[in-house]
């Protein structure tokens, strides 16, 4: 799954116009063109298609994150240079203010059913020793498990 197919997804999941996009990628701090967001969601195979870099997605995420829940007090975040699905995960999980509870939930209604504590393994730092690193098709899964949610039809 490429940062491509995560900028595509939340678009489509919420519905987000060319500049509801850039509306996000400001509330990041961060002003980008109706050109570089076409491009950035274009399909793989097109002529234009620009790649979404891990920075540029992690970007989008932060001003998610302060679309949804408004800026936090303090420095801005500082957008992530490499990117992991557990990164991802986390975010959006942030943005959409959920609990635990919410999480399963939302993956299970997207096909995959994990428990509590392995749910709790993805959120924590790499270097713990109940780390677990996300991989693609939990992150589908997840998404696949929003789009049901905010767009059942």
């Amino acid at each position: 799954m490429t940062n491509n197919d995560v900028l595509r997804r939340i678009r489509y999941i919420f519905d987000i116009d060319d500049s509801g996009m850039i509306a996000v990628f400001a509330a990041a701090d961060l002003t980008v063109t109706r050109s570089e967001v076409s491009d950035w969601l274009k399909k793989d195979d097109d002529a234009d298609f620009a790649r979404c870099e891990d920075e540029l997605l992690a970007t989008f995420l932060n001003g998610f994150i302060n679309e949804k829940r408004g800026k936090r007090e303090g420095p801005a975040a500082i957008p992530e240079s490499k990117l992991t699905y557990n990164i991802v995960f986390m975010k959006l999980k942030i943005a959409l203010n959920m609990q635990a509870e919410d999480v399963l939930a939302v993956l299970e209604q997207g096909g995959s059913v994990i428990s509590k504590h392995e749910l709790s393994a993805f959120f924590r730092k790499p270097g713990h020793k109940h780390y677990r690193e996300c991989k693609a098709q939990i992150l589908r899964h997840f998404l696949k498990g929003l789009q049901l949610k905010y767009r059942p039809s």
